[in-house]
């Protein structure tokens, strides 16, 4: 890790994560010393997605820039619902909900950021502040210092009170006066002096640097990162199967890896910049290879590789990618159940009774009505081309699915073709 206390804006600046700054004076404060500095993540489930990754990856690059992170987990503000981005309200988590999904967030942070040593990585909860202040203290020492106008022009109110079937709660309405009293609490007691966030976050983090001014004298600062998302404006880490998470209990190893092995070539490079901590030189390596020699998708490579690592280590990185180059070359049947389980569950799937195999499936029947076949015709036709494989192994017209070729895990796996694959379970 750098021990530099500049070159953050920079490093930023060379990736395409700095969307915008609230003052031209926040690269003097970050050069003139040590700074703390501040990301707020919801905690609306127990894992995050990568999407969330990118407030992550700002406080790791503050960290390696010499300062100090401070992750903010939104045991409070997650109560009452960040409406920005938001289309309708959200629905209202317990208290109980939120105090659990923000301690199993907290297993997250480890691998990304050094929760020791001079700089060390700190978690604060702001349940902790915000459920000590009455309601009366709210409005009379912080509320009176924001104005409606001002609070209504907000694109995230602005944007809901335009939707009249939708319209916003006085309850979302005041997050962000909730976000701004994290800010200034932050400020006074660990001396925190800038917040980073997504570019949808800039009003609200905006509206803590007023409140600080105003009750501190002080003078505080913002960073945001554009919205992540791809190169036809899809939300970044959004599939058909759901989102992408950081835990191996919601995203496997596996789909993880592929995920990110099947980025666009018009993303790839970007991403590299986004998501991972190669420098400029790996990173411009992997854009002429790319440029020059796309078919060998050397930079999905990279990416799968370093993002797979960074997340699950190293051990699940060798899994996934044993897993993903047995699917690539049909050599399946070297892999454990849980290497095969993961592959199925990221395949199109149907299933077969056990009784049905004790006698044997003709070759035809079995794979009819299959994503490899959707006819006896079509099923008859692939076979006799040679374009059908059961567990890596061509098969013939003769050829019967009996219970032996099941894998471990329970599951035969059919192939068409060199891409299109199908699991069939087995049901007792």
């Amino acid at each position: 890790m750098t021990t530099t206390t500049n070159g953050f804006l920079d490093e930023l600046s060379w990736r395409g994560m700095l969307h915008q700054t609230t003052s031209p004076e926040l690269a003097a404060h970050l050069a003139s010393g040590v700074r703390a500095g501040y990301a707020g993540f919801d905690p609306t489930s127990d894992s995050l997605t990568i999407g969330n990754f990118m407030g992550i990856k700002l406080l790791a690059h503050l960290q390696r820039a010499g300062h100090r992170p401070i992750v903010v987990s939104g045991g409070g503000t997650g109560l009452i619902g960040d409406p920005s981005g938001k289309s309708a309200e959200r629905q209202l988590l317990t208290r109980d909900l939120a105090e659990h999904n923000a301690r199993s967030q907290q297993r997250i942070f480890d691998r990304f950021l050094d929760f020791s040593g001079p700089r060390a990585a700190i978690i604060r909860n702001n349940i902790d502040w915000l459920s000590s202040m009455s309601y009366l203290d709210m409005l009379r020492d912080i509320g009176k210092h924001f104005s409606v106008n001002q609070m209504i022009a907000r694109d995230s109110v602005a944007s809901r009170l335009e939707g009249r079937e939708q319209g916003i709660s006085y309850t979302e309405f005041s997050y962000m006066i909730l976000q701004a009293y994290d800010f200034l609490h932050l400020h006074r007691a660990d001396g925190c002096t800038i917040q980073l966030g997504g570019s949808d976050q800039f009003g609200n983090i905006v509206s803590g640097i007023d409140l600080i001014r105003r009750l501190e004298q002080h003078e505080s600062f913002g960073a945001t990162c554009p919205l992540v998302t791809t190169s036809d404006g899809q939300k970044i880490g959004k599939t058909e199967k759901g989102a992408i998470w950081l835990t191996a209990d919601r995203t496997s190893p596996y789909r993880f890896f592929q995920y990110w092995m099947n980025t666009s070539d018009a993303d790839a490079v970007k991403f590299l910049r986004w998501f991972t901590f190669l420098d400029a030189q790996a990173v411009d390596a992997l854009a002429h290879s790319l440029a020059t020699e796309p078919g060998k998708r050397e930079t999905q490579k990279a990416l799968a590789a370093e993002m797979t690592r960074m997340t699950h280590g190293e051990t699940e990185l060798a899994r996934a990618r044993a897993t993903s180059e047995a699917i690539f070359s049909g050599d399946v049947q070297s892999l454990d159940a849980g290497q095969i389980s993961e592959i199925a569950a990221d395949l199109p799937s149907s299933a077969v009774a056990a009784g049905a195999l004790s006698t044997g499936v003709p070759i035809i029947d079995f794979i009819t009505g299959t994503t490899c076949a959707a006819s006896k015709r079509e099923a008859r036709e692939f076979v006799q081309n040679g374009a059908v494989s059961i567990n890596g192994e061509k098969v013939g017209i003769d050829f019967v699915v009996r219970g032996a070729h099941a894998l471990p895990g329970g599951v035969i796996l059919v192939r068409r073709g060199k891409k299109a694959y199908h699991a069939v379970r087995v049901e007792n």
